[in-house]
């Protein structure tokens, strides 16, 4: 990916202030829109900052934000508790973010973000990382992007066309459909 002065200037116009500490825009939406941004472990001030991938975009943060509402996180947590062979593949995936955090500095913390590896606690995170890496790299950031994606009005602009949908993954959340 690629970091410009222009992408700066339209994440701070997506985010309403200046972007801290972004290294690079790790996700561009299918209209061409800086989606999400990469961040260094730590900002310039010292603060530290373990959110690696932030979702930057205003349509899909308001759609994350619409379906933190509806318990879709509780459901993803309660399977994460169930289902041992999801439960390995996010373990797999928070070890990976913190693998590629770590690449850039260590802040000497296991936390990762989004409640990895136990629970899920933000939707918003699973988003970004899973726009970030592809639907391959980890099941719940897969799906957290699909039950985005079946808002009509996102799918082919703010996320790809091709992303899986929640029939193609087997899955169904009732408390979303009929968005």
């Amino acid at each position: 990916m690629s970091l410009d002065a222009s992408d700066l200037e339209v994440v701070a116009q997506q985010l309403g202030r200046e972007p801290r500490g972004v290294v690079d825009i790790s996700y561009r939406s299918p209209d061409g829109v800086p989606a999400v941004v990469k961040t260094k472990p730590r900002l310039d001030d010292g603060t530290p900052f373990p959110t690696l991938f932030y979702l930057t975009d205003p349509r899909l943060t308001a759609e994350a934000s619409r379906l933190e509402t509806t318990g879709v996180m509780k459901e993803m947590s309660a399977r994460l508790e169930s289902d041992e062979e999801l439960a390995a593949d996010y373990l797999r995936a928070h070890e990976a973010f913190l693998a590629e955090r770590n690449e850039m500095e260590d802040l000497g913390t296991d936390f990762s973000g989004g409640g990895m590896p136990t629970r899920v606690k933000c939707l918003h995170v699973l988003i970004a990382y899973a726009l970030s890496k592809g639907p391959e790299h980890f099941r719940l950031g897969t799906e957290a992007v699909a039950l985005a994606a079946a808002n009509e009005k996102l799918r082919g602009t703010a996320i790809p066309a091709d992303w899986p949908t929640l029939d193609e993954l087997g899955i169904s959340y009732p408390e979303v459909d009929g968005q």
